[in-house]
């Protein structure tokens, strides 16, 4: 029989509805039932992609005797950590403080009143099945004594949450300073930071283009180029239908954990489109990149109601890379092999490192592009029949639930890169989905987390759910010109500033102020896998400050969430990089395009414009004194023709009128 996740709306919980296990959602009823038969919580925490999650579940979750024994001495709680990152976030910081470590699957022993008192992650069954028993026992002879333990664990936890650091300004000479530490931590051979394994650092790799075009640095452009394309030429990288994995479990981004992440292709996608503008050697491939991680996220994650999956599997069937290592002999199956040194099998082998020992396991290898095709043509033909042949084999599980947070970021990527690509298709498929996210996840005036085949859960939006979707209705508002989008941006940062403020100058919780009570309120400024939700905040606020008709209040707001994370960017510059992102906008201004005059007359003014511009720069476009778009205000035609005004931040240079003109003024070479 189902148990009791079977009416979930997340994918991950209905993975876990006919386990013999009893498990319950989080909620008052699970630690109400917990009280009554005096017991503990057994809380374990994972995701739809996590491929450890799912070997716990067949060793341990599937197994009806580990599940009688989980039964008779625990109340069972399952919960998806990318539905409730707040509840994750609480009990993530106790498994860190216990283990030194942390990770997926999430395995915490509370009392009924929500306290840690053991916290794990991954549990081979008889080692899982012997600490079930411990937990049992000690809890039956001396409960007393856990609770009273656990009590001083969630004090401790509750008084490190509410620690700050102290403030400090992310000035030019700390951003000189960033680059100078990433670039000595940087991996000249293989790109990157650090060893394996290693991820892919979208959030400096934005951050590192925007200060090489204010400064000029080669080494910021250096660590650029050499890290997006060892990433783009790696296994990292799906060579025959785009898309990155989340991480590669080497240092040379050869061998991949397969899951693909919508937020990981949402952020590169963004630095790829911003490093394809930036002149140089590097730009057909970066562009190549873009178009490629672009169509993976249509093609791929775009769910019917027009929002994006959250995640394609690790694994397929229980096996990683199943659907995606080949063999030589398996390229000869699909290409033919006519013992000529000129066949496509061959070829194909040598130009995607297909060997016989093989460069993952069993003989397999990832595919590889440590160079382009000599054979342009050729390539395209054989890529088509190499991937129609691994469509034919068993497919990934896609976690389709629709993200608030990571849709914001995906919509806030293609409304960039479309505009400034000249791919109008991105725009629209980014404001369509920014129509679903504010018809379905916006209930009652407040935001929610995620939905599923259209119906929206119950979990509220968290920090960055709304940080990103004000980011993406900027972005839209100037990708298309709507004066709606500032408007609904405006409602959610004025809505976000209200609910998340903390009393620190600069400071946001996670979690809104009339969330549900956690063991402590959850706030978080290190950028991890995806930006903290106050620097996302901080990022909304900088480029709304110059959008609004009172940029005064934004752009303050703006200022102290930069100086609440200055230490951690001059200490840590790694775990910053949107922070450093953000500042390296505030520094220039920050700079702002708006194009005036009417259509088609200003197109090629616009195009230039998007094209060229700096990473952070605002780029509006218009007719002159257009309702509801206060850029466009007091910006006359010159002479009758369209004309282009540049501003850094409150100081405007004169208008111009030709592209010619518009890159001299904005400091780039031709």
């Amino acid at each position: 029989m189902p148990n009791r996740l079977a009416g979930a709306t997340s994918p991950y919980l209905l993975q876990h509805a006919d386990n013999p296990v009893d498990w319950w959602e989080w909620s008052d009823e699970a630690f109400e039932e917990a009280a009554r038969r005096d017991v503990p919580v057994l809380l374990s925490v994972g995701y739809a992609a996590c491929h450890w999650c799912h070997v716990m579940a067949h060793e341990s979750f599937e197994d009806r005797a580990t599940a009688e024994q989980i039964n008779a001495g625990f109340v069972a709680v399952k919960v998806d950590r990318e539905e409730r990152p707040d509840i994750d976030a609480v009990y993530m910081g106790a498994t860190q403080a216990m283990t030194g470590q942390g990770g997926w699957p999430m395995t915490c022993f509370l009392t009924p009143a929500g306290e840690p008192f053991h916290c794990g992650t991954y549990y081979p069954t008889p080692q899982f099945r012997r600490l079930l028993a411990a937990v049992t026992e000690t809890w039956r002879d001396d409960a007393a004594r856990v609770r009273s333990g656990a009590g001083q664990i969630a004090a401790r936890l509750a008084d490190n949450a509410t620690a700050v650091l102290p403030p400090a300004g992310i000035d030019t000479d700390a951003l000189d300073e960033a680059v100078r530490t990433l670039t000595g931590e940087f991996d000249p051979v293989h790109g990157g930071f650090g060893g394996a394994p290693k991820f892919p650092p979208s959030m400096i790799l934005e951050f590192l283009l925007r200060h090489h075009e204010r400064t000029g640095s080669a080494d910021a452009l250096r660590t650029v180029e050499v890290t997006a394309g060892r990433m783009a030429r790696g296994g990292l990288y799906d060579q025959l239908a785009g898309g990155f994995a989340r991480y590669s479990v080497d240092d040379r981004w050869v061998v991949p954990h397969f899951e693909k992440m919508l937020y990981d292709n949402a952020l590169l996608l963004r630095a790829y489109a911003h490093l394809a503008r930036v002149p140089g050697p590097q730009q057909p491939l970066a562009r190549r990149v873009a178009e490629e991680t672009a169509a993976f996220l249509l093609r791929d994650l775009r769910t019917p109601e027009g929002g994006f999956a959250s995640a394609l599997d690790a694994d397929t069937d229980g096996v990683e890379g199943l659907t995606y290592a080949w063999t030589p002999a398996q390229f000869a199956e699909v290409l033919g092999d006519d013992g000529d040194d000129g066949d496509d099998a061959a070829w194909a082998a040598e130009l995607l490192v297909v060997t016989v020992s093989g460069t993952f396991e069993h003989g397999s290898s990832t595919l590889q592009l440590p160079v382009d095709a000599d054979d342009p043509a050729r390539w395209e033909r054989v890529r088509a029949a190499l991937l129609a042949a691994r469509n034919r084999r068993p497919q990934p599980a896609r976690d389709d639930k629709v993200v608030t947070a990571w849709n914001g970021m995906a919509v806030l990527a293609l409304a960039e890169a479309g505009a400034a690509l000249g791919r109008p298709d991105w725009v629209a498929a980014a404001d369509a989905t920014a129509d679903l996210l504010l018809e379905r996840h916006v209930v009652d005036g407040r935001v929610r987390r995620s939905s599923r085949d259209g119906v929206v859960g119950a979990a509220a939006g968290v920090l960055d759910d709304h940080a990103f979707l004000a980011e993406a209705l900027l972005a839209l508002h100037q990708a298309t010109g709507a004066a709606h989008r500032l408007e609904q941006a405006v409602e959610i940062l004025d809505l976000t500033l209200a609910r998340f403020s903390a009393d620190d100058a600069g400071s946001f919780f996670d979690t809104a102020d009339d969330a549900e009570a956690l063991l402590h309120r959850p706030r978080e400024i290190t950028d991890n896998a995806t930006p903290s939700g106050a620097a996302a905040l901080a990022g909304a606020l900088l480029t709304a400050s110059v959008l609004v008709d009172d940029p005064q209040r934004y752009r303050e707001a703006a200022d102290e969430a930069l100086r609440s994370a200055g230490t951690l960017a001059q200490r840590f510059p790694r775990f910053a990089g949107h922070w450093l992102t953000v500042a390296e906008a505030a520094v220039r201004g920050p700079l702002q395009v708006v194009v005036v005059g009417p259509e088609p007359e200003r197109a090629a003014l616009v195009a230039h414009a998007r094209a060229i511009a700096p990473g952070g720069t605002v780029v509006v476009a218009g007719d002159p004194d257009s309702p509801g778009v206060p850029l466009l205000a007091h910006r006359p035609l010159v002479g009758g023709a369209s004309a282009a005004y540049v501003c850094r931040g409150f100081v405007c240079d004169r208008p111009v009128t030709t592209p010619e003109e518009l890159t001299a003024v904005l400091g780039l070479h031709p």
